[in-house]
């Protein structure tokens, strides 16, 4: 329980730290998002004039869970070396540390997210009938996150060239989950393949939830969930493994 204590007092502190850095505060958070998206926009949606009408929607239904999850995974990845001050006064269980990352970045895209829907709502461009599938969607979406940042913690104090394995992979990553394409436009094989990515399947889920008015695809989100707790062992043995060894190598 004092640990959880922890972390909520620190994901508290370190909001308020980051809003107290900036002259417009905590509006950055809403403001950074934004402007992503709409780079992203102006690139692919008028400058190559990908997609067409829609495709705006199309897109923000993906980018606003994608960023949640690199966001999460490219900082969190650095969590145990930005403690190492804290490690090295006090014993604190190394999991603690990236979750506090995890915390963060859930409190901000819980803050997006709304806006995403109003703003659906808004230009009439969203489907109410499964909106009671967002809560388990992002709760998966959360243990999906959490395992990979786990992880990538874990590792990288060892191995600091994952550092920049996981920058690039991520932006790799990006143009392989569906962000900007249909994966239904796609050959039935190479769907496939590019289905076995978990962020492609989450995508998909709060698009079909979103925009289509659909229940998602069961079997995928089995599939995640069966995925982020395979991650989510690992990642917890290496912390407990290597617990007290982590304030030796940083």
């Amino acid at each position: 329980m004092k640990y959880l204590n922890i972390i909520l007092f620190k994901t508290w502190a370190d909001l308020r730290a980051e809003a107290s850095r900036a002259y417009i505060g905590f509006l950055w958070w809403f403001l950074e998002p934004l402007l992503y998206m709409t780079a992203f926009y102006v690139i692919f949606g008028l400058g190559l004039r990908m997609g067409g009408e829609g495709f705006v929607y199309f897109l923000l239904c993906g980018l606003v869970p994608w960023k949640w999850f690199s966001s999460t995974v490219n900082n969190g990845s650095r969590a145990i070396e930005a403690g190492a001050g804290m490690i090295h006064q006090v014993y604190i269980p190394k999991v603690v540390l990236p979750t506090i990352i995890v915390a963060i970045n859930t409190v901000k895209f819980l803050m997006i997210l709304p806006l995403l829907i109003a703003f659906l709502l808004l230009v009439g461009a969203v489907t109410e009938i499964y909106w009671t599938m967002l809560l388990p969607l992002v709760l998966l979406q959360l243990l999906f996150v959490w395992s990979v940042t786990a992880l990538s913690a874990a590792i990288v104090p060892f191995v600091q060239d994952v550092r920049y394995v996981i920058e690039n992979g991520l932006l790799f990553l990006m143009f392989l989950s569906g962000i900007f394409f249909e994966m239904e436009a796609l050959d039935a094989s190479i769907r496939s393949l590019l289905m076995l990515n978990p962020m492609a399947i989450l995508v998909e889920s709060f698009r079909d939830v979103l925009l289509h008015g659909q229940m998602p695809d069961t079997a995928g989100l089995a599939y995640v969930a069966g995925f982020s707790l395979l991650l989510c062992s690992v990642g917890l043995f290496v912390l407990q493994r290597f617990d007290r060894r982590y304030p030796k190598v940083l």
